[in-house]
């Protein structure tokens, strides 16, 4: 039995980890339009502020991830170099999705910026804390993908289709991958006890959760003023959208909370059913 198997039992053992090279284009209209989820501002905000802080992101779990490569063993070797082949091919996708707000005016370039000062505040940490804070964030991102793709959700209603299959595609590559890092994180920290492990990842999580709803509250904020609506009545705007309905942070809350639980896995959950799912529906197989 391999050392992953030995310390994390629970990734599928016929795990598939798929980089769809695809690339996602916007019509004329859909470059120049403001607003462009449903005519929303808070939508399109919210939005906006996440895609802003994905390219540089996404090479921060990169590189967190590959520091520890050499220290596993297959199958988890594969899917690291998988993992970091779909997350390249969603950073520059993300690129690309946002020069749509900068054609519509909005200094985008602000918000990378941001997120590139809070990457380079977690690089200060040793690159073990860097790997507990991309494990963190790999769950917003696994449960925030999930919330998106669950049949009921209304979350990307408004969006134009492509829009729609870009967000679709990140977001069910992104439940495909959900455990690559918090699997490298157990293999890095073989040698610990349960409790410094655990500690490790729940005060990790702690910080990484102020970090992320600050920037993308401050992402936002960024949005709100060019636009000229950055006031008490648009927050409360915001608040029912996260919120209330259609909700997505509100939806994500309990399966947030079960990262503090001990002996969490991401994988506790299979949702495999909504990868084959939204697959199907937006013609997502890899070209």
């Amino acid at each position: 039995m391999t050392l992953e198997k030995r310390l994390s039992s629970k990734s599928p053992d016929d795990l598939s980890i798929t980089i769809r090279n695809l690339r996602f284009r916007f019509d004329g209209n859909a470059r120049s339009r403001r607003w462009w989820h449903g005519g929303d501002p808070v939508a399109t905000a919210f939005f906006n502020a996440l895609s802003a802080t994905f390219p540089d992101g996404e090479k921060f779990f990169m590189d967190s991830v590959r520091e520890y490569r050499h220290l596993t063993s297959e199958p988890l070797r594969s899917q690291i170099k998988d993992f970091v082949g779909q997350e390249a091919v969603h950073s520059r996708e993300h690129r690309e999705f946002n020069a749509l707000a900068t054609d519509a005016g909005y200094d985008i370039a602000r918000l990378e910026a941001r997120t590139q000062r809070v990457i380079a505040l977690g690089k200060r940490n040793a690159k073990i804390r860097q790997l507990a804070a991309t494990c963190a964030l790999e769950h917003f991102t696994a449960i925030l993908a999930h919330a998106l793709l669950e049949a009921d959700s209304t979350d990307l209603a408004g969006a134009p289709d492509e829009a729609k299959r870009m967000w679709s595609w990140h977001a069910m590559e992104e439940l495909e991958h959900k455990a690559v890092a918090f699997d490298t994180m157990m293999v890095a920290t073989r040698n610990w006890s349960s409790p410094r492990r655990y500690l490790l990842r729940t005060v990790t999580m702690v910080a990484s959760t102020l970090l992320f709803f600050w920037t993308i509250g401050a992402n936002m904020a960024s949005l709100y003023r060019e636009d000229r609506i950055n006031t008490p009545a648009t927050w409360w705007r915001t608040a029912k959208y996260l919120l209330g309905k259609p909700g997505v942070l509100r939806r994500c809350f309990f399966p947030y909370l079960q990262y503090y639980r001990p002996g969490f896995h991401p994988w506790d959950h299979d949702d495999r059913d909504l990868l084959t799912a939204t697959e199907a529906k937006y013609g997502l197989a890899a070209a």
